[in-house]
């Protein structure tokens, strides 16, 4: 049987979730936020997460694609919205499922049983959700970042663009790659974008000649581990 964690903060559904799962053999981890939902799928390394959509703190989707830049843990979306257009979002977002309520356990006891059973082997060892490279230091649960054992104030979108060049450190990263995976997909002719978070990194990195976030003229960054 599996280690579920459920994210949800509906208690009365919380409840059943956990009575029906667990009934039916399943460890089941309970919490009610998004902040707590990226924090429990750290610490307890859950074999499935059960996530709402309508969280006090963060949205579902904004929870499932920040445990998407560490883990690859499976992941079924709970919505009581039923649109074609939201189901294509959590997907594309990183969802492996997408539950509609109401719904019967039986019916989400199976789609957990499918998800475990077809998750992937890790292609490499994931880093998990602390980023260490050289002197910097990324929490990709709770974004905070340090450099040398000193808090980095950085907004969410220079987190992302720091933390992205951290998980392909030494390797060049064009500014399609940043913008797709930072911006989205429908983002790719925007290279100004990127020039200007990587600008305001610098200075807060104290990296204003670039040997840390190295410019590839004309095709993008690298993020250099040791810088010379």
């Amino acid at each position: 049987m599996a280690k579920v964690l459920v994210i949800d903060d509906d208690r009365s559904l919380g409840r059943a979730l956990r009575l029906g799962l667990q009934a039916g053999g399943h460890d089941v981890i309970l919490t009610t936020t998004g902040e707590s939902g990226l924090s429990q799928t750290a610490l307890a390394q859950p074999d499935v997460v059960v996530l709402d959509i309508g969280l006090p703190d963060l949205n579902g989707l904004e929870v499932c694609r920040r445990i998407r830049e560490w883990s690859e843990v499976p992941i079924i979306i709970l919505s009581a919205t039923a649109t074609e257009n939201q189901k294509v979002t959590a997907l594309n977002g990183g969802a492996n499922d997408y539950v509609t309520k109401p719904f019967s356990m039986a019916e989400l006891e199976a789609r957990i049983r499918v998800v475990v059973r077809t998750r992937p082997p890790e292609a490499e060892p994931s880093d998990g959700p602390l980023l260490v490279r050289g002197d910097l230091e990324l929490d990709l649960v709770h974004h905070d970042a340090r450099r040398a054992g000193q808090i980095l104030s950085l907004t969410a979108k220079e987190f992302e663009v720091l933390a992205f060049l951290a998980r392909h450190a030494g390797r060049t990263c064009t500014h399609q790659m940043i913008l797709s995976n930072v911006w989205g997909a429908g983002y790719g002719d925007e290279a100004h974008y990127v020039h200007a978070y990587v600008h305001r990194l610098r200075h807060k990195l104290d990296d204003e000649s670039g040997q840390l976030l190295v410019t590839v003229s004309g095709v993008g960054y690298v993020l250099r581990v040791d810088p010379e």
